[in-house]
């Protein structure tokens, strides 16, 4: 790795103007590219004491052999510049966000001597108008199919088109009417370019427009008695409507607004956008990304916003009125970026008119953000389980894992420990197993760690390997006796055989010393033949036993998915027994002290009131309420919980009252 000392550039060469900034390789290639409003403040920042720095943008710097900049007159050149560079030299450390799938979109192709309509996927291309994208090919088809009626343009391909013109004869769409068939000249170039246009703004927005249009035409035919056009354009108005009720209504009928949200975790970010048009939705899209560098929350939708808008502009063709209907005037985020007003500067003058970003606080918009955010973390998750549910993918990442760690036998099992705990206290351990790259959640185990054990991680871990392997050695010796014949198969069979089967990896969550601790344990209780490697946050790093240097695997990589999602599930069970454990710590803790209540009316008092906050709320009579509580009893309760000495004003002022109390306390 290079010493970014060795190329860091004198203070005084670095202008303070704006600007964009490469970081290049040994080999010459561009590895990330930022912009800076001050380029000095910005650079520097890169060469401060490493320890300071994000792991990420360490493990850039180091990479780098070489930084150049260039200057730019303002804020919002630099955006431009900085998105374009991205674009053509797809830097290994900038942001990449990707299609999580490939999405069908409704395509004119107005840039034809006939414009097209079809169904496209894939890369947009210049001259061509794009809606959606659609999350069901076949939906779209049927709005095609549709709109056909009111709108005959061109649908066929290339060749079909050149076949007809040859013979003179349409293709069947043209003899029913779902095709004007310019390929015979029953229409001129400029009249089909009409329809297609037409066409592209029903689309983009304006169908309650045409569907009013129609409707107004309807009357009048009918008025004149012209009954065989009335019922055409009632025809025409039905298909309208047909597709046009296609997609829901989310907001008011006047809104137009491209709704974004983003979910991630340590390594992948999912991102969806809702395209609401005239109230409604008419697209969604989606990507996942990989983090590569450690930007934070603002910084990402800046880099989501250039990229969406900027692969929009790049393919936006002649036609003036496309980017109205491309960009709308309200663009809804759940962060602001960091150059939002050079952003909007920028939007403002593609679209020819205001766009505000902005973040939705109440209503409407921001219950539909939520939706969106909901689509974005069940996009990452299905990401996710697809990879993790592939055979091959998994066999491909077991194999890549041994092979990085350089261990002799197949990693048929591996175990996973994580302990967790809050200051020191009600500190527990997992244990996750997981058979062949998937889960088995039957062998999972959670650890309670108490006494000298608890004073620290590497303690704790120290103790659950222990208690583990010790476990494993039991069972073992109780096999070795059955099968000689000391014990007999009903005594073996008293004791269920939960550790019996050994890893093939130990996977501690944790560094050097987390490690060192498993090891220790193993080694002590003379176990040689199963191996300990730690994941390590701060790079994703692996650790192996008395190694100076972590194993650093790549980043895309199927072992690195596979180790991460090993260590999040353990880190997820760890985290909800600690949960649990404290909530009945905390409920122990308030009612415990309460003189005659028992570990069943202590159940009762929480499922009747929720939790010990609202039993500490409860009054005396709503304690009554309770079975098996009775007058002695609630005074008692509130004793305890309001440091109260019992009043005999609180108690029931008539022998009815008692009666009944006591009749209940009874019958519990």
């Amino acid at each position: 790795m290079a010493d970014p000392q060795s190329y860091r550039p004198a203070n005084g060469e670095i202008p303070t103007n704006p600007g964009v900034y490469r970081f290049r390789d040994e080999t010459g290639r561009i590895i990330y590219v930022g912009k800076a409003k001050n380029l000095r403040n910005r650079l520097n920042s890169y060469f401060a004491d490493p320890a300071r720095l994000s792991p990420k943008t360490y493990a850039m710097v180091h990479t780098a052999a070489s930084v150049e900049w260039t200057v730019v007159g303002s804020e919002l050149e630099s955006l431009q510049l900085e998105y374009t560079w991205i674009k053509e030299f797809k830097p290994r450390f900038n942001i990449a966000f990707r299609d999580d799938k490939s999405y069908p979109y409704l395509a004119v192709t107005m840039r034809d001597k006939f414009p097209r309509a079809l169904v496209m996927r894939g890369e947009r291309k210049k001259g061509n108008r794009y809606f959606g994208p659609y999350s069901q090919a076949w939906a779209i088809r049927e709005t095609l199919d549709a709109l056909l009626r009111v709108f005959p343009v061109r649908t066929c391909a290339p060749g079909v088109f050149k076949r007809a013109e040859a013979s003179g004869r349409p293709c069947l769409l043209g003899y029913i009417d779902k095709c004007s068939a310019p390929c015979v000249g029953r229409i001129s170039p400029a009249d089909h370019r009409a329809l297609a246009n037409d066409l592209a703004r029903f689309m983009g927005g304006g169908a309650e427009k045409f569907i009013a249009q129609l409707t107004r035409d309807m009357k009048e035919a009918s008025a004149e008695l012209d009954f065989e056009r009335a019922a055409i354009l009632r025809d025409d108005i039905a298909a309208l409507t047909k597709a046009f009720e296609r997609n829901a209504v989310v907001l008011g009928h006047t809104v137009d607004a491209d709704i974004f949200a983003v979910h991630d975790d340590d390594l992948e970010a999912s991102v969806q956008v809702f395209f609401v048009r005239a109230g409604r939705i008419r697209g969604q899209r989606g990507w996942v990304m990989e983090k590569v560098n450690d930007s934070t929350g603002e910084q990402l939708v800046e880099q989501l916003l250039m990229q969406v808008y900027g692969e929009l502009v790049s393919t936006m063709g002649t036609d003036d009125q496309a980017s109205q209907y491309d960009i709308p005037p309200s663009v809804l985020v759940p962060q602001l970026p960091e150059n939002k007003d050079q952003l909007q500067q920028w939007l403002s003058g593609v679209r020819g008119a205001k766009v505000e970003i902005s973040v939705p606080q109440r209503g409407d918009k921001a219950e539909l953000m939520k939706t969106v955010e909901e689509n974005a973390r069940q996009a990452l998750t299905l990401h996710k389980s697809r990879r993790a549910g592939d055979i091959t993918t998994r066999s491909e990442s077991l194999v890549q894992l041994q092979a990085a760690l350089e261990l002799p036998d197949p990693l048929m099992r591996i175990e996973c420990y994580d302990i967790s705990h809050v200051q020191g206290t009600n500190v527990v351990a997992s244990m996750v197993v997981f058979e062949d790259g998937l889960p088995a959640k039957s062998a999972y185990r959670k650890f309670s760690i108490t006494g000298d054990a608890a004073r620290d991680d590497t303690a704790s871990m120290y103790d659950v390997i222990t208690r583990r392997f010790k476990r494993y050695l039991a069972e073992q010796a109780e096999r070795a006796q059955l099968a000689s014949g000391e014990i007999s198969a009903e005594e073996a069979s008293e004791q269920s055989a939960k550790f019996a089967y050994p890893p093939n990896l130990v996977l501690v969550d944790g560094g050097p010393p987390q490690v060192a601790a498993a090891q220790a344990a193993l080694s002590d209780l003379g176990i040689e033949n199963i191996y300990v490697v730690g994941i390590a946050k701060r790079l994703e790093e692996l650790w192996l036993p008395e190694d100076d240097f972590p194993v650093i695997l790549p980043r895309t990589s199927q072992a690195l998915y596979l180790v991460q999602r090993i260590r999040d599930e353990a880190h997820r069970f760890a985290i909800t027994f600690h949960r649990s454990k404290r909530g009945k710590a905390m409920v122990e803790s308030a009612l415990d002290s309460v003189p005659g209540l028992g570990a069943k009316k202590r159940q009762a008092l929480i499922s009747y009131f929720g939790s010990v906050a609202q039993v500490r709320e409860a009054s005396f009579e709503q304690l009554l309420e309770v079975p098996g509580v009775g007058p002695s009893l609630a005074a008692s309760i509130r004793t305890a919980l309001h440091g109260e000495e019992s009043d005999s004003r609180e108690a029931p002022s008539n022998p009815a009252a008692e009666d009944s109390a006591k009749a209940q306390q009874q019958s519990i």
